[in-house]
């Protein structure tokens, strides 16, 4: 980057000041990932200078035949990996996608079925501080208390009560496989459209590490960029029948132009997911969960559903005397990268928490083992266990720039 070094000094250091963040601290969240660099140099080009309203072969724009080619690509792959008939690459954004989904098939005041936020879901599944909450009449479900997982029984009586047009399956903090089979048979049973939201498990799906939605829902949406390994970026997928309601949703309904620079990292994205050694890093992330997710309880975390089934952990922390703030701070102080989060029925406000939501599909791509694993999660515990003891803190501090630097960052040299 000397060019911008120069013209740019400002927002040149900034980039690589987080180049090194990075580079020195270890990342669990669990919707943050890394790149290929194949990737990276795909979002980086040329393409992105090109405007390209409509679809292929269907532009607004003249000169469109070689972004025509990225487009159809990534559209064919995006299908042959998650196997469904119909793919709108387009959307800008897992929120942008599911907008335009709902666009597709909802008319404003509509009743919608979708998960809690503060159980697990999704700000756009309903939440009143969302425009989903807004523009839709969204009644909501969540989990049992006593197993934590999702109380299948409520959305069936809810479906029967409120007869949705659509009920939504997904999470952004829920770290157990969901029935998509007995979701589709409550939507059928009232009549409504099944959409999954798979933002987060769509590269563990890719990779044949969880189950997939397709063949049980009408409509798919997924960020690119988190367990995908992709662009930040969105997609949708359908049925045939739907697919012209799909793609009006996203163009002309809710987006202009697309990100053609984008759409061709994903287009190389999803040629990466369909790769064996692809599939061989999801079963990976599942393992590295798992191994987390022991060895945090033994130290005393009690952990939401008592496991999990996918790559992310949801964890009460407040066994030991913490609140997920606290926590999230003293973690971060040492360089290792989590968010707190809140934990069904959590006494606590949202700035708050009583929890933390850690991820291993960042960690994952950088090579960590379960050996790894085991270092990162004693790290963990020695730091929340005894968080004033300053010079514990900047001994697993170092010990964290130690083992992140065993483990280089995908995409940078």
């Amino acid at each position: 980057m000397s060019n911008l070094k120069t013209a740019d000094p400002a927002i040149y250091e900034a980039m690589q000041n987080e180049i090194r963040r990075q580079t020195d601290n270890i990342v669990l969240i669990a919707s943050e990932n890394y790149a290929s660099k194949n990737v990276i140099e795909a979002q980086s080009s040329l393409m992105g200078n090109k405007y390209a309203e409509g679809y292929p072969g269907r532009r607004y724009y003249a000169g469109c035949e070689y972004v025509d080619v990225a487009e159809s690509i990534a559209i064919e792959r995006a299908k042959q990996l998650f196997e469904m008939p119909h793919a709108n690459v387009q959307p800008h954004s897992g929120a942008q996608a599911n907008m335009a989904a709902y666009f597709a098939v909802l008319e404003p005041g509509d009743t919608v079925l979708g998960m809690r936020l503060d159980q697990g879901g999704h700000l756009t599944h309903g939440a009143k501080v969302s425009f989903s909450g807004n523009l839709y009449n969204f009644v909501p479900y969540g989990v049992t208390r006593d197993s934590e997982t999702i109380d299948y029984n409520e959305i069936e009586s809810l479906a029967k009560e409120h007869s949705p047009k659509l009920i939504v399956a997904g999470c952004s903090a829920y770290p157990r496989v969901l029935d998509f089979q007995k979701l589709k048979t409550i939507a059928e049973s009232v009549g409504a459209l099944l959409m999954v939201d798979m933002a987060h498990i769509s590269g563990l799906i890719a990779g044949g590490a969880h189950p997939s939605p397709a063949g049980f829902a009408d409509i798919i949406t997924s960020t690119t960029q988190k367990t995908l390994r992709g662009p930040r970026g969105g997609i949708i997928l359908t049925t045939e029948e739907l697919a012209k309601k799909v793609d009006y949703g996203v163009f002309p309904y809710s987006q202009g132009g697309p990100f053609m620079h984008v759409i061709a990292a994903k287009a190389v994205c999803f040629g990466e997911a369909l790769t064996p050694e692809f599939s061989n890093y999801a079963h990976q992330v599942v393992k590295n969960a798992n191994l987390m997710a022991k060895h945090l309880a033994e130290s005393g975390m009690r952990l939401i559903s008592g496991g999990t089934d996918n790559h992310l952990i949801l964890a009460d922390v407040t066994p030991l005397g913490l609140t997920g703030q606290e926590a999230e701070q003293t973690l971060q102080d040492i360089g290792i990268i989590v968010n707190k989060n809140s934990i069904p029925w959590d006494p606590k406000p949202a700035r708050v928490t009583s929890g933390l939501r850690v991820g291993t599909a960042a960690i994952t791509s950088r090579g960590f083992t379960e050996e790894d694993i085991i270092e990162v999660c004693e790290i963990i515990i020695d730091a929340l266990g005894n968080n004033s003891d300053l010079n514990l803190l900047n001994q697993l501090s170092d010990r964290v720039k130690n083992l992140a630097g065993r483990h280089p960052v995908p995409g940078i040299d």
